[in-house]
């Protein structure tokens, strides 16, 4: 089983802090999760710094990062002139944010859940342009913290607009981390046959200590990518109480337990925690750093 672990840290675990990290530490902690085996990272995000600080001199990090032989970089985008300013970068994907939720899309991106999918079709298109790849992440796909239940219908309805739109995968996202298990095979239900062949996955957070079985479902439901932040940092800005996502170095280690190859360094992993627990250490929420590893390791 081939699994793409997707490090969003850089990304959604710098950007609801409380103190901004200067792109020189940005770049070293991107570089150093290359180092540690990440194979796909979520780099930057191309949004206003007025609305999210920390996310400023999302350019000056791509540009000052070294050469990253087989790292498939990527960039958050939230409409069409996001997607242009990652198309002039290094980028090789877009990840693009619909959102299942018309309250949550207005508060986050100032427009409705249905436009949101029409600036997904043209930043696909543009991205097809360039020659580069399109992940539709489907915000609130699990719940709203503003709208309560979100309808399983209208997930799949959505999905189905952005593999038409062309998507090259899709990612449902438990933005305020509310899913059970049986909410993951609940909504997998609706949304299999509309995924036409096109590889899924899932991003959750940990909000409700519910994550890793979260994790664990969609694995055996058949997902192939995973979004994971180092030390469990994340949350966004405009979810009240949203905090982190599941951390790459637990899910490092629930995942080749099971027997899924990864390809990560846990040394090397358990090192950056250590050095982000010095910056943050009250919101490092991965329990790998503090309870270690038990049994063989499969060589990375």
């Amino acid at each position: 089983m081939m699994v793409t672990i997707c490090e969003v840290g850089p990304r959604d675990g710098l950007q609801n802090l409380p103190l901004t990290f200067p792109v020189e530490e940005r770049i070293r902690l991107i570089a150093g999760l290359a180092a540690a085996g990440l194979r796909s990272i979520e780099a930057v995000s191309m949004v206003s710094p007025s609305r999210v600080p920390q996310m400023a001199g999302a350019e000056e990090v791509l540009a000052g990062l070294p050469e990253l032989p087989g790292v498939h970089l990527s960039a958050l985008v939230l409409n069409l002139r996001g997607a242009e300013r990652a198309l002039a970068t290094r980028v090789q994907g877009l990840r693009f944010a619909v959102v299942a939720s018309d309250t949550f899309c207005r508060r986050n991106q100032g427009m409705s859940s249905e436009d949101s999918v029409a600036e997904f079709a043209r930043a696909a298109e543009a991205a097809r342009g360039a020659g580069r790849d399109i992940t539709a992440v489907v915000a609130t796909a699990y719940g709203c913290p503003f709208e309560g239940e979100v309808p399983p219908d209208r997930v799949a309805g959505m999905v189905a607009a952005l593999v038409a739109a062309g998507a090259d995968r899709i990612v449902l996202a438990d933005t305020i981390g509310v899913a059970v298990p049986g909410d993951i095979r609940r909504l997998h239900r609706h949304v299999a046959p509309t995924l036409q062949g096109r590889p899924w996955g899932v991003h959750l957070h940990n909000t409700r200590n519910t994550g890793y079985a979260n994790l664990s479902a969609a694995l055996e439901l058949g997902a192939t990518v995973v979004d994971a932040s180092i030390g469990g940092l994340g949350g966004c800005p405009f979810a009240p109480r949203a905090t982190g996502n599941i951390a790459t170095e637990d899910v490092n280690y629930l995942m080749q337990r099971e027997g899924i190859a990864t390809g990560l360094d846990h040394d090397r992993l358990s090192a950056l925690v250590e050095d982000l627990a010095g910056r943050v250490p009250d919101k490092i929420t991965g329990q790998l750093s503090r309870a270690g590893w038990f049994g063989e390791r499969a060589a990375s």
